[in-house]
């Protein structure tokens, strides 16, 4: 299992460690849908025993991460075009909040911060590294996010990506061939947000933020079973 996890070792940080790890994984897509994740191999690639690992495949199931079968072991969701619409509807309506919420109180300096993720954004779509490309793209939306304030909202938002990983998983395996031809924009629509905010059309910003979450769902859809 090649997650590039760190070692979890202070005892009093253990589970936390693991659990946040495993959710980054998650979240960023660095496992396959229906993928088993076993408490063994996964204690084993942390250096831990067994009980914080369990703990924390617990914690992700509740948040319906995972699916826990009989024998203690976890499964990555399956991909469904139904679930898929289902989760993509969700995001709408809550990252578009965020981001009316957000958007008229971003600072210049927040703004510079989103002009440099989509500069490296584009850089690493030269350096055809997806993964690195994901993480990027969490690091532009949660930017919006943050700045509405809301933490319920910002625990929402979260769920929903951590429930979208597998999709994610997806996305990135059939955009990697185009970002290395350079077929693919590889910041998506964030330029046009980044636009819209600088001229404090927040109405577009919201818009094109809507349009980034649809895009991906088109792209996504013929490639899940119904």
């Amino acid at each position: 299992m090649d997650m590039n996890f760190g070692p979890v070792s202070s005892r009093t940080t253990i589970q936390d460690g693991v659990y946040q790890q495993l959710r980054q994984a998650l979240m960023n897509g660095q496992f396959n849908p229906a993928q088993s994740l076993t408490i063994a191999g996964l204690a084993e690639t942390f250096g831990t025993s067994n009980m914080p690992v369990r703990e924390a495949l617990r914690r992700l199931a509740a948040e319906n991460a995972l699916e826990i079968a009989s024998n203690g072991s976890a499964r990555v969701p399956v991909v469904t075009a139904a679930r898929l619409d289902d989760l993509c509807r969700a995001r709408i309506a809550v990252e578009a909040l965020a981001t009316e919420l957000g958007a008229p109180r971003l600072t210049s300096a927040d703004l510079d911060v989103l002009k440099g993720i989509v500069s490296e954004q584009r850089e690493i779509g030269r350096q055809k590294n997806i993964y690195a490309l994901i993480t990027k793209n969490q690091q532009f939306h949660f930017t919006i996010y943050r700045a509405s304030g809301s933490d319920v909202l910002i625990q929402l938002i979260e769920t929903l990506w951590l429930r979208f990983g597998p999709y994610m998983r997806m996305l990135s395996t059939h955009v990697a061939p185009q970002i290395r031809t350079g077929e693919s924009e590889p910041s998506g629509r964030h330029m046009a947000i980044v636009e819209a905010l600088q001229n404090r059309d927040f109405a577009r910003a919201r818009d094109e933020l809507i349009a980034d979450i649809t895009t991906t769902q088109d792209v996504l859809r013929p490639l899940c079973p119904e």
